[in-house]
């Protein structure tokens, strides 16, 4: 993890991220004695207060070992961000109980920020933002500068700090968020004291007027927080790949962080001539005059898309129904997504296989899916596809096998009929060919196990007939 604090001037925090996923644990302790107090104060309640109070960072249930997690992973590690530099969010949490917020708006997926307001001490109100670090910060219009200063923080000033501070984070496959603030005080308040980022406010703000209360903040931090690759999903994407699978990576995240991560996964290679996309572009790809979605449009597109970064769950099931719904090959694409969340259950459900997340996952996701990975792990899935085929083949192999057997006994039956007048096969010696000799041999084929060659060859096509041409040949040729 990472931290960029204005005041350091582009100084960073170096914490060691380790190979638990969103668990973090000191490289470099950065001293909170660095800031100065009003701007220590804020930068802990800024993470503390302004969090799912479910989410909380448990010590190690070994020594050693790493902190448990609850709740939220990416809160979760700004939490342990804060334990890391010797504060306790506990006590913050305890001085400014739940019932004491004023108003939170929780995050989604559209607005990708979370806000709480808190009452302050001496009256008025001051609301926390946290979100994505390139919309939180346009909605920012000062920043703590050098000394604690407040500075303007214009087009200019946000532009430098994207490229030199969020862009590297997020090329190196760091989910960059913005922690900013924004004070409402009274104006009974002395106009002295009146700070310049400060709101005067003469009534109780409209706390429902959401894009009223969310701007005009001011920046207080910019953390990084690497989530790791798994050290098994690589060659799972590999496996996938070698399989005739398509691997598409959908996410919230910045489209630097997710080509980073689509990288160090295998989605992506250097110099592959596949499409990294944000939402935005997405729709602005597929989209007509009007507004609506082109099928033929979306067609040039979803072939080379690799990477949907800033991405909806509206834009993930856009993508899902036009990949099911496109006659662009002969063959229909046979969909499956991944979700854990509850704005994911349309696409779990739109998809031709749902799989959701059985820790992570939300009880709407799982109920919108076909299949709940119980450990919530990509090589899970190459798991189901090796056993799907399986089946697949088992039944064929078992089909295979009965008519070949049938197939003799009709042509033994008939021949013997037409030379002899007389079955050659008596009715008891007939039940023993069909209950005994085909049962065990046929269950014998039918329960084998999957073997890992299985995914050395491309997928049936969905409307490939179950007995082949290569079939009907073995039978015919068996038989005769």
């Amino acid at each position: 993890m990472k931290a960029f604090l204005p005041r350091l001037r582009k100084k960073f925090s170096t914490v060691y991220q380790s190979t638990a996923p969103m668990v973090c644990t000191t490289r470099r302790r950065l001293c909170m004695k660095a800031f100065l107090p009003r701007l220590r104060k804020k930068i802990l309640h800024g993470i503390s207060v302004n969090s799912a109070y479910t989410s909380r960072v448990l010590p190690a249930e070994e020594p050693g070992g790493m902190p448990k997690q609850v709740g939220n992973k990416t809160e979760c590690a700004l939490l342990g961000f804060v334990l890391d530099l010797g504060k306790d969010y506990q006590s913050v949490r305890d001085d400014m109980p739940e019932e004491m917020l004023h108003k939170v708006y929780t995050f989604n997926s559209v607005r990708k920020s979370m806000s709480t307001v808190v009452p302050l001490p001496g009256g008025g109100f001051r609301v926390y933002t946290k979100g994505a670090s390139e919309i939180v910060l346009k909605k920012c219009v000062y920043i703590h500068g050098k000394g604690g200063n407040l500075d303007r923080f214009g087009t200019e000033e946000q532009d430098r700090l994207v490229r030199t501070v969020i862009e590297p984070m997020a090329s190196n496959g760091l989910r960059t968020i913005c922690v900013a603030y924004k004070d409402y005080l009274p104006t009974s308040s002395s106009s002295s004291n009146m700070p310049p980022n400060a709101v005067a406010m003469t009534e109780e703000p409209d706390w429902e007027d959401e894009d009223g209360i969310i701007k005009e903040f001011t920046c207080l931090c910019v953390v990084g927080i690497e989530d790791p690759v798994r050290a098994e999903v690589p060659e799972a994407i590999r496996k996938c790949q070698r399989a005739g699978i398509t691997v598409r990576m959908v996410t919230g995240d910045n489209v630097n962080t997710a080509r980073s991560i689509a990288l160090k996964c295998g989605i992506i290679k250097p110099g592959d001539d596949f499409l990294v996309l944000e939402g935005k572009e997405l729709n602005r790809r597929i989209r007509d005059s009007n507004g609506d979605i082109q099928q033929h449009l979306l067609d040039k597109v979803w072939p080379r898309l690799r990477v949907l970064a800033r991405s909806s769950p509206q834009d993930k099931y856009n993508l899902v129904k036009g990949i099911i719904e496109s006659k662009l090959r002969d063959n229909r694409e046979v969909v499956a997504v991944t979700g854990d969340g509850t704005n994911d259950g349309p696409a779990l459900k739109k998809a031709d296989v749902g799989f959701a997340m059985g820790i992570a996952g939300t009880d709407v996701a799982k109920e919108a899916s076909d299949i709940i990975l119980t450990d919530d792990n990509f090589t899970s899935i190459v798991k189901a596809v090796m056993w799907g085929r399986n089946v697949y083949d088992s039944i064929a192999k078992f089909l295979q096998f009965q008519l070949t057997v049938n197939t003799v006994a009709v042509i033994v039956a008939f021949t013997g009929a037409c030379a002899i007048r007389d079955s050659p096969l008596k009715a008891v010696q007939m039940l023993w060919v069909n209950l005994i000799m085909d049962t065990l041999a046929s269950l014998a084929l039918a329960t084998e196990m999957p073997t890992s060659a299985l995914l050395l060859r491309k997928p049936y096509g969905r409307t490939k007939p179950l007995i082949s041409r290569t079939m009907m040949k073995n039978i015919l040729g068996h038989a005769t």
